[in-house]
């Protein structure tokens, strides 16, 4: 679905779930001024059409532990298929990596990993980090803090 096919009532619906996840139909539909019917319809179009793609929680790292967000930059030897295909099944294998993504520039990827405490993230780096096919190079930066955490698309 390409984005000009979203009405306002179809903006309206994102925007509400994207601020409550666990909203009922009919506490949208009451919200939105439509039908519970017409809410359900639209809905299930967003996501047989991939707009919605999942419902998920958002988990605190810190209350579990988990007190140090780190990003780090890999650099890979080579880019061919085969070589990103491997290091991004291998990526995903990894519970401690919580996001991957590929990017342009000077380094291949971008990870955020959460660890314990410095002593974790050694642990990290050298079971995790430095097994991973084909880097060439590893670089972490450790995050002070959050400053800004979009959790919502603008829509």
């Amino acid at each position: 679905m390409d984005s000009t096919a979203l009405d306002k009532n179809d903006r309206a619906i994102l925007r509400a779930l994207q601020q409550d996840g666990r909203a009922t139909i009919t506490a949208l539909a009451l919200e939105l001024n439509m039908s519970e019917s017409a809410c359900r319809r639209r809905i299930e179009k967003l996501e047989r059409d991939k707009v919605i793609t999942a419902y998920s929680c958002e988990i605190d790292p810190q209350k579990l532990g988990l007190t140090i967000n780190v990003f780090v930059s890999i650099s890979l030897n080579a880019q061919t298929d085969k070589d990103l295909t491997s290091f991004e099944r291998t990526i995903k294998s990894q519970p401690e990596i919580l996001e991957c993504w590929l990017m342009t520039g000077q380094d291949d990827y971008l990870l955020r990993v959460v660890a314990r405490d410095i002593e974790d993230l050694e642990r990290i780096h050298r079971e995790v980090l430095t097994k991973l096919p084909n880097v060439s190079r590893i670089n972490t930066a450790i995050a002070m803090r959050a400053v800004s955490r979009g959790k919502s698309v603008h829509i």
